[in-house]
């Protein structure tokens, strides 16, 4: 009876620990990443004249939906920095996803910039902070895991 009363204790003790490594700061900047990315399948980056080839002028509202590659690197950034907040136990790991969705965002933006010359005429929509805020929750994320990666690198020469 003592020892699963103890088990018990251990487990409760380990869900404990989890879900206060759940409310790091970088895991908030991570879960911001990853809702400011499902906001850029909704909301434009660009909104403009289409050049395509049909004759008649197409107004087209540029955000994760309209190419392929667009969609592709958007879903890609999102489900990892979602993914990348329950690597916690593995701050390497997380580190070097951070720094792969630091990547994969400057490519989306890039991208974005080079599909604007798709376009005859159009303005930056206001929502393009949203787009940038990805890259700015990924940098932050980062910064925190380095924080915490040099603190537990502290204690264990205190040891």
């Amino acid at each position: 009876m003592m020892p699963n009363l103890m088990q018990a204790g251990i487990q409760l003790q380990t869900l404990n620990f989890k879900l206060l490594m759940l409310q790091r700061i970088q895991s908030v900047w991570l879960l911001l990443a990853a809702a400011f990315d499902a906001i850029t399948f909704r909301f434009p980056f660009f909104s403009g004249d289409w050049l395509g080839d049909e004759p008649e002028i197409k107004t087209v509202y540029l955000n994760a939906q309209t190419t392929t590659w667009l969609l592709i690197l958007s879903v890609l950034t999102g489900v990892l920095a979602f993914v990348n907040i329950f690597l916690f136990d593995n701050r390497k790991l997380q580190l070097k996803l951070c720094y792969l969705g630091i990547f994969l965002t400057v490519a989306l933006l890039v991208m974005y910039f080079l599909e604007m010359a798709n376009f005859k005429d159009g303005a930056v929509a206001f929502w393009v902070i949203f787009y940038f805020a990805i890259l700015g929750c990924y940098i932050l994320a980062a910064r925190g895991i380095w924080k915490d990666q040099q603190l537990i690198r502290s204690m264990d020469r205190l040891r």
